[in-house]
């Protein structure tokens, strides 16, 4: 090969290249100089995507798109931007020299407000028609819409200005709200339709309760999660401090947080079912053994050291349901002697502590629950009331699912069906058992524990249910205190867990009320009530008998039978009252003449009623 042979080879190279960059410049230029791109057509089409609607498991909507305009400006077309910004300033609520200020510093395409109210989109058309908002222009998006604003909040989520999921289901479920679609012909993609577990009723219920506990006890914030015991499905979901979605940029982290699956606290004593279930479970302890409490436990380890850990009173003697019905720290304490560290560690891991439920909610935390070799050795006794142990409020929902299914451990479901745009079901959420846990034997002693906690002497008295046995347990923790790390004297979580009926459970409710500052701070006061005001509610709505009530069901349809004239054969029956469609069959009779005038019910005729029928006769019936 000649040397230049490879020269010109090069040259040619750097002409054809240059060429090319030539041509990309000027197509460029001419794009951002307002012309439009006619090989656009030649590219793979983008559809428009509808969001599907986020539905309660009725069919009431939670969440549905909306169409929206937008206002944009082409800065080359935009004349007269002094008076452009003010006329915009005006119809918008905008500032003017803000307005101002995106026309100086912008050369090309530019929103100067997104998504606005119909109010304001009529304004700025009236402008456009009159021709004082040159380089102006309406531009169509679509937005999201929440009905319910504040309603189960944080289980919804919201959306971003560009109507992509940011939080809650509106964020794991973006993909199948509005699914990714590319094709040629489609204008319109229509999203899928999620239906969650939640009822609206019970929802709106819980969160008028919520709001005001939360005001009468002046605490930071409340959680009511109600759940369907057989299947795992969250039928409410209230949280406050809640926030209207609707309008989720002005809105404070804090209000925002998902507490029900992020708010990591010391459990205190409700933990105590847990762990009472997995001592018998190990077999270290059964209903007839009992243990001391003279007001604390007390346990010496060597070197003239010792453990002490106070109780709320001075027991005697007691068992495993005295344990819970007393709240006794001191026998529960004595109790986690009977079992090893390594297997209590293992029972409260398989109960689901120290590990996310899978709820499909973003920011679900795990909680705290150190492995045994890093425990102290007061760290079994301490857990076992409670302490020592952190945990989210879906973590003890879930948890409490083995005592109501026989000891099976269920995962708690919050959306129960995809459905498509023409009504198919995509992909439908059944009950998820997980493993059996327990044995039906220790999940029935341990309701029948809980239930006497219900009555008289018992620390959840207050969350009995006119006409229900009810298996509940209180608690009461003291909170860490971020700025000393150690426990607070005045911030303390309040709470009750409860399933019921205790025979069959159908329901389990959970509340915790944080840092409560009203006359008490203690469960047994203040959660332990708002349980007994949500189980009269729910009881009646999902049909569950109470003592002496008979419950009558109903499929839900009726057959009426199709009425039709009366008969006429000798005497001119009476017409009063029947409808233009039940007298049609009258107009097939040869041997009168019937005539209806008017629409709606007959309160008129001729002949009247017991004239007699003659051949040939004319029968008038007049309707209003």
């Amino acid at each position: 090969m000649k040397a230049g042979s490879g020269k010109w080879r090069f040259q040619l190279v750097l002409v054809v290249a240059g060429l090319g960059a030539a041509v990309l410049l000027a197509r460029y230029a001419f794009i951002m100089l307002g012309g439009s791109d006619p090989n656009a057509a030649d590219g793979i089409p983008m559809p428009a995507v509808e969001r599907g609607p986020l539905l309660d498991r009725g069919g009431r909507i939670l969440a549905i798109q909306t169409r929206l305009n937008s206002v944009s400006a082409w800065i080359p077309y935009v004349s007269d931007p002094e008076e452009t910004s003010r006329l915009l300033a005006e119809a918008l609520s905008l500032d003017r020299d803000r307005v101002l200020e995106r026309f100086k510093t912008n050369s090309g395409f530019v929103f100067i407000k997104r998504k606005i109210s119909p109010t304001e989109s009529s304004r700025v058309q009236a402008l456009l028609e009159e021709g004082r908002l040159e380089g102006i222009s309406l531009y169509p998006e679509f937005g999201r819409s929440y009905p319910g604003r504040t309603l189960a909040s944080h289980l919804v989520g919201y959306v971003g200005t560009d109507n992509i999921g940011l939080d809650g289901l509106e964020y794991t479920f973006n993909q199948e709200l509005s699914p990714p679609v590319v094709g040629e012909n489609l204008e319109m993609v229509l999203g899928n339709q999620i239906f969650l577990t939640i009822d609206l009723s019970i929802q709106h219920t819980i969160e008028t309760i919520a709001e005001e506990t939360l005001a009468a006890n002046k605490a930071s914030s409340i959680m009511i999660l109600v759940m369907e015991a057989k299947t795992g499905e969250m039928l409410g979901y209230a949280s406050l401090p809640n926030y209207d979605p609707n309008s989720f940029a002005t809105l404070s982290p804090e209000t925002m947080k998902n507490k029900p699956i992020s708010l990591l606290y010391e459990p205190g004593s409700v933990f105590k079912v847990f762990s009472v279930a997995s001592f018998m479970e190990l077999a270290g302890i059964g209903p007839e053994d009992t243990f001391y409490c003279n007001g604390a436990y007390e346990t010496a380890y060597g070197d003239g050291k010792s453990i002490r850990i106070g109780c709320l009173g001075r027991h005697g003697y007691v068992d495993a349901e005295k344990i819970l019905s007393l709240s006794c720290n001191a026998g529960a304490a004595y109790a986690s002697e009977r079992v090893s560290a390594v297997g209590f560690h293992h029972m409260l891991r398989q109960f689901g502590f120290g590990e996310v439920t899978g709820v499909p909610l973003n920011g679900e935390e795990k909680g705290s629950l150190r492995p045994p070799e890093s425990w102290s050795v007061r760290s079994k006794p301490t857990i076992a009331i409670g302490q020592e142990i952190s945990v989210t409020a879906m973590q003890i929902m879930k948890a409490a699912t083995a005592l109501a299914n026989d000891g099976v451990l269920l995962e708690p479901l919050v959306v129960k069906k995809i459905v498509s745009p023409s009504g198919r079901t995509i992909k439908e959420y059944s009950r998820r058992p997980v493993k059996q846990l327990l044995s039906p034997e220790t999940a029935g002693s341990i309701l029948r524990y809980m239930e006497r906690v219900t009555q008289p002497g018992g620390t959840a008295l207050r969350a009995a249910i006119r006409g229900l046995r009810v298996s509940a347990k209180t608690g009461t923790a003291q909170m860490i205190d971020p700025r000393t790390g150690t426990y607070s004297d005045t911030a303390f979580v309040a709470s009750c867990l409860a399933l019921f009926p205790t025979q069959d459970p159908h329901v389990i409710v959970y509340v915790v009320i944080e840092s409560p500052q009203g006359d008490s701070y203690y469960g047994g006061r203040v959660a332990a009530p708002v349980v007994a005001r949500v189980g009269d509610f729910l009881a009646p709505y999902l049909g569950i008998p109470r003592d002496g009530e008979r419950v009558v069901t109903h499929p839900g349809r009726i057959t009426l039978p199709r009425v039709g004239p009366p008969e006429m054969k000798d005497r001119v029956p009476d017409f009063s009252g029947f409808s233009k469609r039940a007298l049609i069959p009258l107009l097939a009779r040869e041997d009168i003449t019937v005539i209806i005038e008017g629409s709606g019910w007959v309160y008129r005729q001729s002949p009247p009623p017991g004239s007699p029928v003659t051949p040939g006769m004319t029968l008038t019936l007049e309707l209003r």
